[in-house]
């Protein structure tokens, strides 16, 4: 295992809010290709994704116990739990749930100035785990009023752009932010949100995308088991990459794995 604290401020996992664990396994499974264990540490209501044997999230059948939307969420290693509570309090953001102990470390679910829901977490991250796009199963994109300003509440919050060596370093490219941990990409935050909108597209979010091995076989399954593919920009096969809705409405995106 490797500490949060070598790797603090970059995405160390990601989750789904599920309504019923059993019927998400069955549903991930077919699209993604995963397999499932048990996550004996957080109770039964709790299972890891593998692939290949790799774990790549972990679903939790929390959706209805918390009352919120099915939702993928993406969890930030953090030095102290506490002390980042605090900081997003500060910045006028929220925390929702936590912190928590869970397992080996503690966690936090929260949600930025814009409504964008993220966690994080304090204690060991998985070694073999990251975003870093092209070299992994996920990538994560912030979908967010405006980009900038994101990016300063998530720096002030998860300490990017420090001088602290190892810290995430901060870039602007064509109007968006890009994060770097150890010259990898590991997030994009991107502008045009709007936070009272309707559509759950528009609205600020954290966004997830899986990487597979065929698109049109992960968009067939979803559809046989109740899915169904979104009508946003992103959902453009052609460019290999599209946008799925599950059944319960959890969103995330299918691009080809180069």
């Amino acid at each position: 295992m490797t500490s949060s604290h070598a790797v603090y401020g970059a995405p160390c996992w990601v989750s789904l809010m599920a309504r019923d664990l059993v019927e998400a396994q069955d549903f991930y499974g077919a699209v993604l290709g995963w397999s499932f264990r048990p996550a004996s540490r957080l109770g039964k209501e709790f299972s890891v994704a593998l692939r290949d044997g790799v774990p790549i999230a972990g679903i939790g059948a929390l959706a209805h116990t918390l009352r919120i939307a099915v939702s993928w969420t993406p969890y930030f290693a953090v030095d102290n739990a506490d002390e980042t509570a605090a900081r997003i309090r500060e910045r006028m953001g929220t925390v929702a749930v936590g912190p928590l102990a869970f397992g080996t470390g503690r966690a936090a679910l929260a949600a930025d100035r814009d409504g964008a829901v993220f966690g994080f977490w304090e204690g060991d991250v998985l070694p073999d785990w990251t975003v870093a796009r092209g070299s992994s199963p996920a990538w994560i994109e912030l979908r967010t009023r405006d980009a900038f300003d994101a990016a300063i509440f998530y720096g002030e919050v998860l300490g990017w752009a420090g001088e602290r060596p190892g810290c995430c370093q901060v870039d602007y490219e064509d109007d968006h932010v890009v994060l770097r941990q150890a010259d990898s990409v590991v997030a994009r935050l991107s502008s045009g949100g709007v936070e009272a909108a309707p559509d759950p597209h528009v609205r600020p979010r954290w966004h997830v995308y899986f990487l597979v091995a065929d698109v049109e076989a992960a968009v067939g399954a979803a559809k046989r088991l109740g899915g169904s593919v979104t009508t946003t920009p992103e959902a453009d096969a052609a460019v290999g990459r599209v946008t799925l809705r599950d059944p319960d409405g959890g969103l995330f995106t299918v691009a080809a794995n180069d």
